[in-house]
């Protein structure tokens, strides 16, 4: 599998496959029950101190996870590293959503607050560090008497700190290992590239050879996807009752091809990304935030140009080969003249396609235009206009 960065930019994960027993399921999931109890718990103890304004934080969540082993043999029986990391989750998870409240984000860009996990809709996923699991003979040996068999598609190019075992929407299991990150630089070019994200195209770039068409996976996959929702809106139980075989059929039908169009949306940004990173050694990459797209009548063809995925492949292969990623914030690129600095009086709309510089009179398509002004705010283009970047809107530098 491909490695995908995680927090800190000195780690990476590589996710493999697992073979799991009859016996290493039944374990898994008594030890994803367990855990799946303690988040509940944590998210009744997070709104009661919320009404009575009490004291909820990660001391006081520790002090519960005890008391709780201590007085309930059923807890105890697990090992006590997933639960102290899933108190950690979410510990995070809640200072995230307060934060964001603090800061009076938009709606859409809160990460909102830790929510019930239910048994039927929760995918198992547990947490182990380096005291709670170890690597032998190529099995993973996890606390608990566990054991599970690692398809090794690839090398571990280092000793990993922790261990994500879960199950995806297939009933798929994985394990992700937590390694630091290693570069390896490939050979400079000489060449920058400037990134606009678009919905016509998923990438325009300065170079023409190098724009990345929307490929429209999900688009392909409709009338199947349809068809089978169809199925699965007919043999839909009863409120209270089983699902059937067949629905319970219809509804992993569903789940797969939603994962083969995630596949497809990953494969094609990463090897766009390898193209990218490999033929240029500075990148300057709209700091592009898709969100507010699902909002608009684009909604559908945004979440199948896959944008934010593109945008993370692109930032995380160059981190890998050492290449310089330059973010640039998004506001007024598209009004910005690249020849001469110059800002039209109005935003443009989205059916206006060609950009026409009213000062110098130069003319070129909007994204092309979008895509040199990302170099030139980047510093990347020394003969292009200086100080078009808005006031309060500094360059980032993808660490």
């Amino acid at each position: 599998m491909t490695p995908e960065a995680v927090e800190g930019a000195g780690h990476a994960r590589y996710a493999y496959r697992l073979r799991v027993s009859s016996t290493a399921r039944t374990a898994l999931m008594a030890e994803w029950d367990r855990c799946r109890w303690i988040w509940n718990e944590c998210v009744a103890r997070s709104k009661k101190a919320h009404t009575e304004n009490d004291k909820c934080g990660p001391a006081a969540m520790d002090k519960m996870l005890t008391e709780a082993r201590a007085i309930t043999p059923w807890l105890a029986e697990g090992s006590s590293v997933p639960q102290q990391q899933l108190v950690r989750d979410f510990g995070k998870s809640r200072a995230k959503a307060l934060k964001d409240i603090k800061d009076r984000l938009p709606m859409a860009r809160r990460a909102g607050m830790p929510k019930y996990k239910k048994k039927r809709e929760a995918l198992p996923t547990l947490n182990y560090t380096r005291r709670g699991f170890r690597l032998k003979d190529d099995r993973l040996y996890l606390a608990g008497g566990i054991v599970l068999t690692v398809v090794w598609s690839r090398d571990l190019p280092a000793d990993p700190s922790s261990v994500r075992v879960y199950r995806d929407s297939l009933g798929h299991w994985y394990a992700s290992f937590v390694v630091l990150a290693q570069v390896r630089p490939f050979p400079e070019t000489g060449r920058v590239i400037g990134v606009d994200w678009g919905v016509k195209e998923t990438a325009t770039t300065t170079s023409d050879t190098h724009d990345l068409p929307h490929a429209q996976h999900g688009k392909n996959a409709a009338q199947r996807l349809a068809r089978y929702q169809r199925i699965t809106a007919r043999r839909r139980p009863a409120k209270g009752q089983a699902g059937s075989k067949g629905y319970r059929e219809a509804k992993k039908q569903v789940a797969k091809l939603h994962k083969k169009v995630a596949r497809q949306r990953q494969d094609t940004a990463r090897k766009w990304a390898k193209k990218v990173v490999t033929d240029h050694d500075a990148i300057a990459v709209e700091d592009f935030r898709p969100k507010f797209l699902a909002r608009t009548t684009m909604a559908r063809k945004a979440a199948d140009a896959a944008i934010g995925a593109t945008k993370t492949a692109l930032i995380e292969m160059g981190r890998k080969h050492g290449r310089d990623v330059h973010l640039v914030h998004p506001a007024h690129t598209t009004m910005d003249c690249a020849s001469c600095g110059a800002r039209t009086k109005h935003a443009l709309p989205l059916s206006e396609r060609i950009y026409t510089c009213t000062t110098c009179g130069a003319v070129s398509p909007r994204d092309k235009n979008s895509a040199h002004v990302m170099l030139i705010r980047a510093g990347l283009n020394p003969a292009g206009a200086e100080g078009v970047g808005p006031p309060g809107a500094p360059l980032q530098k993808a660490a």
